[in-house]
């Protein structure tokens, strides 16, 4: 038995040291053949280690699920919010829940697909991906930080005042964009910043860059290119918001505006993000396609900027009076009695599909396709509002 105390001593060290303690090296594993009770010790020791491993694993993997199924079920609550005020984008796939999980939304997902409905949806769920893995590269706290070697703020909201007063037409935001889902490339030879000059010589108030690189083949480079470049016209980013995180991001790229797709975003989410736009210095355009989102986002106090996208988007056709038949009755007197400015979006190609615009009560049109396609784009205005809208 002393031996087998002597023996035990060298273990012990070893086991106490960096290596784990169920590591034995090949002398002890020999010693241990010659006295079986050296080689019950150890093996009681090993065993007895790995079945405190094994429970702490057990642990940490109950920690991980418990933490998947929490997240899960806030995810569920967040459609359940949003399918509550006839949000038809989910945020993302119905995956079902974790291993195991027993809770109240169990029984819905049977007969759910992983299918996006339309390619909004699609989009968001690729959306809610890759802002998960830029959140993990770049931290909130990064972004905060960052804030002070930031460019100042232009006021977009006021730029767009000031041109629909000097010209009497709708003051234009033109889109800087190479692509989109449902018309593919629009232009091939593709420079952001020489696009970007040409919208300001021809009269733009303020410009959209798309940075969803995916489906419209943008990127913040583009943004933080063109605002490095000189461009005086205040900047949208054009950008599927989903995440507080994106709007601190935009700022820093450059941004002095973000839209806000009510499509996707219940009313918490734009009151929350409308807030933080105000402590950022961003003006927020809000998106609405149909009377129901109209109804929602008059609903929310701040709202400065409101966008009618023409675009169906269940089946991506477009239909310019939508935007009449949404400024129609109470709806148009809210709008007027705010001050509010409304932003037509979508199929405008001539100078007719502006003045109908117009007179359905916008003072501001985003326009993209009809006037990145040409040659120069800065004509393309011209020919958009049927006259020269530059300062020269």
């Amino acid at each position: 038995m002393e031996a087998l105390t002597s023996l035990k001593v060298p273990f012990q060290a070893f086991s106490s040291s960096s290596r784990p303690r169920s590591w034995i090296t090949p002398i002890q594993m020999n010693v241990s053949t010659r006295n079986p009770f050296f080689s019950f010790s150890v093996r009681a020791q090993v065993e007895s280690t790995e079945g405190s491993a094994t429970i702490a694993a057990t642990s940490a993997e109950s920690v991980v699920e418990a933490l998947k199924v929490k997240e899960w079920e806030v995810g569920m609550f967040q459609d359940e919010v949003a399918a509550s005020q006839g949000i038809r984008i989910r945020r993302r796939p119905p995956t079902g829940p974790p291993l195991h999980y027993v809770g109240p939304f169990e029984f819905r997902l049977q007969n759910e697909g992983n299918t996006p409905r339309n390619i909004l949806e699609e989009i968001v769920w690729n959306k809610d991906v890759e802002v998960s893995q830029l959140k993990e590269r770049k931290p909130l706290i990064s972004l905060k930080k960052d804030l002070q070697n930031a460019p100042p703020t232009r006021d977009f909201i006021g730029a767009l005042r000031a041109a629909n007063e000097r010209t009497g037409l709708p003051g234009l935001i033109a889109e800087v964009k190479k692509a989109s889902p449902s018309r593919g490339v629009l232009r091939e030879n593709f420079d952001p910043v020489e696009i970007a000059q040409a919208y300001e010589r021809g009269g733009a108030a303020c410009l959209s860059v798309l940075t969803d690189q995916k489906y419209f083949k943008g990127s913040f480079e583009n943004l933080e290119l063109i605002r490095k470049a000189g461009v005086k016209c205040p900047l949208l980013c054009k950008e599927f918001i989903i995440d507080a995180w994106q709007l601190y991001y935009a700022r820093i790229k450059g941004a002095d505006a973000v839209l806000l797709i009510a499509a996707v975003l219940p009313d918490l989410d734009i009151k929350y993000m409308i807030k933080i736009c105000k402590i950022l210095g961003l003006a927020a355009l809000v998106e609405v396609h149909d009377e129901k989102e109209f109804d929602r986002v008059l609903g929310i106090e701040g709202i400065e900027l409101i966008g009618i996208n023409n675009r169906n988007l269940e089946t991506f056709e477009v239909d310019i009076a939508n935007t009449k038949k949404l400024l129609e009755g109470e709806r148009g007197k809210i709008v007027r009695e705010r001050n509010i400015i409304m932003v037509g979006e979508s199929g405008l190609f001539t100078p007719n599909d502006i003045a109908y615009v117009q007179d359905a009560g916008v003072k501001a049109v985003l326009v993209g396709e009809s006037i990145v396609k040409q040659n120069d784009p800065g004509k393309g205005i011209t020919s958009l509002f049927g006259k020269d809208i530059s300062l020269s």
